[in-house]
């Protein structure tokens, strides 16, 4: 009970201390060369010294995060996109002309000079133009995140690019879901089905295939 009341304490401590962690907004840009480094008020480092004697005072997140870039004056020729995955990234830094992306409130696309904004993507094909070249991916969901400074950060669980699916597999998918749809015996099965159907019919549309 004491060691629950006194971690209270460092928490309230700890949200009076906030303000003096945090970070410079987006618009405001350090001197170059100076390293940020969170400033930890005597009073957090007294009460956790109180309540874990033996413990190192943690680290802070502005301990590792780096400010993020200065919203320019004129507006950027190009959008600069992150594309990140679970397990690598497919796009890092990279400078393009726009990207289209699935939104839940439908496709959605992004120039450079875009209001901020956060999007949640469904399944569906997701599109990089760089100049006359356009990659294409198929996304299973995920987030988009739009930055005033012209920075797009896109993360998702899955993606594969289009040229890699297989037109007959996804015809065999949207055939066999609908099957499971039509046969199911209680609302799981049926629930179940159902996503798998919606997947592999925006596979079927993004791939422009028939049954």
């Amino acid at each position: 009970m004491l060691a629950r009341q006194g971690l209270r304490s460092v928490s309230r401590t700890w949200a009076a201390a906030r303000p003096m962690l945090a970070r410079p907004f987006a618009g405001i840009a350090e001197p170059e060369g100076k390293a940020e480094q969170a400033v930890v008020p005597e009073k957090f480092k007294e009460e956790w010294t109180k309540i874990a004697p033996n413990y190192d005072l943690p680290h802070f997140p502005s301990s590792y995060m780096k400010a993020r870039p200065p919203v320019p004056g004129t507006l950027p020729a190009k959008l600069t996109v992150n594309f990140v995955l679970p397990h690598q990234f497919e796009l890092q830094a990279k400078e393009v002309d726009m990207v289209i992306v699935p939104a839940t409130s439908g496709q959605m696309g992004v120039l450079p000079g875009h209001v901020p904004t956060i999007a949640e993507l469904k399944p569906g094909l997701m599109s990089v133009h760089e100049g006359a070249e356009v990659k294409q991916y198929f996304v299973s969901s995920g987030f988009a995140f739009v930055h005033a400074n012209s920075v797009t950060d896109i993360v998702c669980i899955e993606a594969v690019p289009l040229d890699r699916l297989d037109p007959d597999e996804v015809r065999k998918g949207v055939q066999e879901y609908t099957q499971k749809v039509a046969s199911a015996k209680d609302d799981l099965e049926k629930a179940e089905a159902q996503i798998g159907l919606e997947v592999h019919s925006a596979l079927q549309a993004a791939l422009g295939v028939t049954l």
